[in-house]
């Protein structure tokens, strides 16, 4: 059993298949994917994802590109959207400075203002963190993240970082980037931290793992990332995929 625990299903690269796409994915062992949102469209999407599909599982939140689009109204929708049975975080949420899609500042203010509201909520957070480690755990500290916890998504830091992220409680989420040869960073981090604070994730449709590297990625591929962690740590793939299936299920509530 397998959780790939983050997927953008709602995205266009999908909408030829996406039922096969979830298919497939069952035929490889995934039990669960769990669907995020990037907006307040894609948040529908994905929750309208979650109630046709009974393995999908939706997490909704502004994505940092994103966070200068919020308005007013916004956060009252989003409100609305965490009530839904079958949304289990609120993300994904963070600070983007290297595509800077948004003001940096703009982006901080709205990171603060959705872990409140996750706080509020009661719900873990998602967080994307790319080229602002130091600012994603200031924060992280500031909003008091940890009475919440939640995920590092798409891990970029370095040890020192995983190990404040999971001091204050959160899981360190694996991407297919840990199987491309220059991903000796990456690797060295998952050598080192305990498998029970590990998610495995594709991100799809992005960063397909070899053998797809620069293929669109779809959840049936998480399987490859969670064999290059068994290589890694030096343990059997069926304990990965039962330890990092266990921890999704903890951090999102997912009934066992």
């Amino acid at each position: 059993m397998l959780i790939d625990s983050h997927a953008h299903l709602d995205m266009p690269e999908f909408n030829k298949d996406r039922s096969e796409v979830i298919q497939r994915a069952h035929q490889s062992g995934i039990n669960y994917m769990i669907t995020v949102g990037i907006d307040v469209e894609s948040c529908r999407c994905a929750i309208a994802l979650s109630e046709e599909f009974e393995s999908v599982y939706a997490i909704v939140g502004i994505h940092p590109h994103n966070a200068k689009n919020i308005d007013n109204d916004t956060y009252d929708i989003l409100k609305k959207l965490t009530r839904h049975d079958k949304v289990c975080a609120l993300g994904e949420i963070g600070l983007d400075f290297f595509r800077n899609l948004s003001p940096r500042e703009v982006q901080k203010k709205r990171f603060r203002e959705l872990i409140d509201l996750a706080r509020e909520e009661k719900l873990p957070i998602v967080v994307h963190d790319r080229d602002a480690h130091q600012e994603t755990l200031s924060i992280l500290k500031e909003g008091k993240a940890d009475e919440i916890g939640g995920v590092i998504h798409c891990f970029s830091g370095d040890y020192r970082m995983a190990s404040h992220c999971i001091t204050m409680g959160f899981y360190i989420s694996i991407p297919g980037t840990i199987t491309f040869h220059n991903a000796l960073g990456l690797q060295e981090v998952v050598r080192h931290i305990p498998l029970e604070r590990i998610l495995i994730e594709t991100d799809c449709p992005f960063l397909a793992p070899v053998p797809f590297r620069g293929k669109r990625n779809e959840p049936s591929y998480v399987k490859y990332v969670a064999e290059k962690i068994a290589q890694l740590k030096g343990l059997d793939f069926n304990e990965v995929a039962q330890v990092t299936s266990r921890n999704a299920k903890a951090v999102f509530k997912i009934p066992t």
